[in-house]
């Protein structure tokens, strides 16, 4: 089953600058790397496929340290140098996925070959492989590190291209329609956490551009690689600077919060003030005294409640001259 499975994902393509030559659903165990004078593209997916891969990687005299690479799950960006053959693993951000999971990503490369090998099925490199059989441009005249530049172009040419899309579906969140609602806190909380992961991938990808930047290796032309460092800078700049406006739209929503809050707070002290003296009042004359001034008076109820609303009158008075109210 195994076996079967890595043949239907595994896709080779031969290619020199006259002639082409494409395999789709090959068996992994049986392809040769290396041929004389040409470029050898070979692409997989599937690395729990670990014996198939590990006989792949000894027929083809690779360093069986690449093996124990592939088979670790956790390590980070890793760009190393093993007997001439370049290592590459970097994590993807799978952006057409809403809760944008991430995969592993593996490139070996030699300069006659390169063997690109994920975890699941599905990538943004269709533009190369028809670049390459229709001979587009001058992919068939280079060698395998233009190969290299244009796969991990296309990663982050995904990304810029995701996160516009990300961005535009977003567009309704601005500083004119701040609502200090639960549900708009949530939905920015969550572009945030969106924008945060967009950041760590390209800030991964970044890392790996300037390892590749600095090898030395005459099979490997470092401009290629500065010219993707400088696009993964570009990406991260303007996620950075909607993480501020994000910020500043999370801060301003607090601010609203606590004003509403003050007028609250405000509106209810003076009706507090208001009514403290009249509480007071009702509590003298609520006392179990015999002998209270004006209590045994024929018109005392009337004359307290006109001194009590007297008091009232002059306190809201008193309070809209201050422009309290």
């Amino acid at each position: 089953m195994i076996r079967h499975s890595l043949a239907e994902l595994s896709s080779s393509i031969v290619y020199d600058e006259k002639e082409i030559k494409t395999e789709k659903s090959i068996i992994l165990e049986k392809i040769q790397l290396r041929h004389s004078g040409k470029t050898h593209w070979l692409n997989t997916y599937g690395i729990d496929s670990a014996e198939v891969i590990r006989k792949f990687l000894q027929d083809n005299n690779l360093d069986e340290f690449i093996y124990k690479l592939i088979l670790d799950k956790e390590h980070t960006t890793k760009v190393l140098i093993l007997d001439e053959v370049v290592f590459v693993a970097i994590h993807v951000l799978k952006t057409e996925n809403p809760q944008f999971e991430s995969e592993q990503m593996f490139f070996v490369v030699d300069p006659s070959f390169l063997c690109s090998i994920q975890e699941k099925k599905g990538d943004y490199f269709e533009w190369v492989r028809e670049r390459l059989q229709l001979g587009k441009g001058i992919v068939r005249k280079r060698k395998v590190d233009y190969l290299l530049y244009l796969l991990l172009e296309s990663i982050i040419d995904n990304y810029h291209e995701s996160y516009q899309k990300y961005t535009a579906s977003y567009s309704n969140i601005g500083t004119t329609e701040i609502k200090p609602t639960p549900e708009f806190t949530a939905q920015v909380e969550s572009r945030k956490h969106d924008l945060f992961k967009f950041k760590r991938a390209t800030a991964s990808l970044r890392d790996t551009f300037t390892k590749l930047e600095k090898l030395e290796l005459k099979e490997l032309h470092s401009k290629y690689f500065s010219e993707l460092k400088d696009q993964a800078n570009n990406l991260i700049s303007d996620i950075d600077f909607d993480l501020h406006e994000l910020a500043s739209d999370i801060n301003l929503i607090f601010s609203i919060q606590g004003h509403r809050l003050n007028d609250v707070m405000k509106t209810l002290t003076i009706f507090s003030v208001i009514f403290i003296p009249l509480t007071f009042i009702a509590g003298i004359y609520g006392m179990n005294f015999d002998h209270i001034p004006g209590a045994k008076h024929p018109q005392g109820f009337n004359i307290l409640i006109i001194a009590m609303a007297l008091i009232s009158g002059f306190s809201i008075f008193y309070f809209i001259r201050k422009n309290w109210f």
